[in-house]
């Protein structure tokens, strides 16, 4: 997940420590949950590279939840799997969580310039909320809230 974040300058950037956070169990605080897509195990293969790009980390998706609300922390997909679907079956599957886990929203925010991930984002459901002046640094940008409402 770190490696694919790296290469990804949309997604945020968060320390080793921080991804090795994520998956120690911790009794309290908000709930989290973590979706990776792989790629897939060849059927059979002579090939090195196809046998190296196995259990290759394809993108990811974290998202936390507090009561019935949760927010999208962090996607990445990785550059060569983009426009394949990676990016909408994960946020698919939060939505499946958070409605199956009876939560009533999600909300995020994107960088406004990102619209391939704004549009992602709109083909879900997912709502224009407002916006948050100068929230990204390097460089400085305004951040577009989303929000996806469970009826």
């Amino acid at each position: 997940m770190i490696h694919l974040e790296r290469q990804c300058a949309s997604a945020a950037h968060w320390t080793d420590g921080y991804y090795r956070q994520l998956f120690r169990a911790e009794g309290s605080g908000p709930q989290r949950v973590v979706l990776v897509v792989e790629a897939p195990v060849p059927a059979e293969s002579d090939s090195a590279q196809a046998a190296v790009s196995h259990g290759e980390v394809l993108g990811f998706l974290v998202a936390r939840g507090v009561a019935q609300e949760w927010e999208l922390e962090n996607i990445a997909v990785a550059p060569s799997a983009r426009r394949q679907g990676v990016g909408t079956a994960l946020v698919q599957a939060l939505l499946a969580h958070v409605r199956q886990a009876d939560g009533k929203a999600v909300f995020l925010e994107v960088r406004a310039s990102n619209l391939p991930a704004r549009e992602l984002y709109e083909k879900a459901g997912f709502k224009p909320a407002g916006s948050r002046k100068s929230y990204y640094m390097g460089p400085m940008e305004d951040a577009v809230l989303y929000r996806y409402e469970f009826r």
